[in-house]
C-alpha cells in the first residue's frame, strides 16, 4: 500500500478535549477514525525542568492526502503550545480496512 495511509499520534490534557477534537476531525472527513487511550502518564522536559502529566493519547487513521490538513487543523484546535503530532506511514494493512479509511476520508 505504499504510504497511501498514515497513523498519527497526539496527546491531550483530558478526555473531553481529545474527544471534541477527534469528533470534529472525523465529522469533517479529515480522519477516518480516532482511538482514545484514556490514561497515559507522560514524563517530559519542558521549560527547563522535568514534568509529569496525566494525558489522553489519541491515535488517528487517515489517508496521506489528508495529513497536511489534519496537522493544520490539529494545531489550530489543540490547547498545547507545542502539541505532539507524530506521523507514521502505513506500509501494509488489511485491504478492506484501508479501503474503508480511503472511503471515510473521501466523504464530501
Amino acid at each position: 500500500m505504499n504510504e497511501e495511509f498514515v497513523i498519527a499520534f497526539s496527546t491531550f490534557p483530558d478526555a473531553e478535549i481529545a474527544r471534541k477534537i477527534a469528533h470534529e476531525l472525523v465529522e469533517n472527513a479529515i480522519v477516518a477514525c480516532a482511538n482514545m487511550v484514556p490514561s497515559v502518564e507522560s514524563i517530559y522536559f519542558w521549560k527547563e525542568k522535568v514534568e509529569t502529566s496525566a494525558e489522553v493519547l489519541a491515535i488517528f487513521k487517515m489517508t496521506a492526502a489528508r495529513y497536511s490538513e489534519f496537522e493544520t487543523q490539529l494545531r489550530k484546535l489543540h490547547p498545547y503550545d507545542v502539541p505532539e503530532i507524530v506521523r507514521l506511514n502505513v506500509a501494509e494493512g488489511a485491504a478492506d480496512y484501508l479501503r474503508w479509511i480511503e472511503e471515510s476520508c473521501s466523504r464530501t
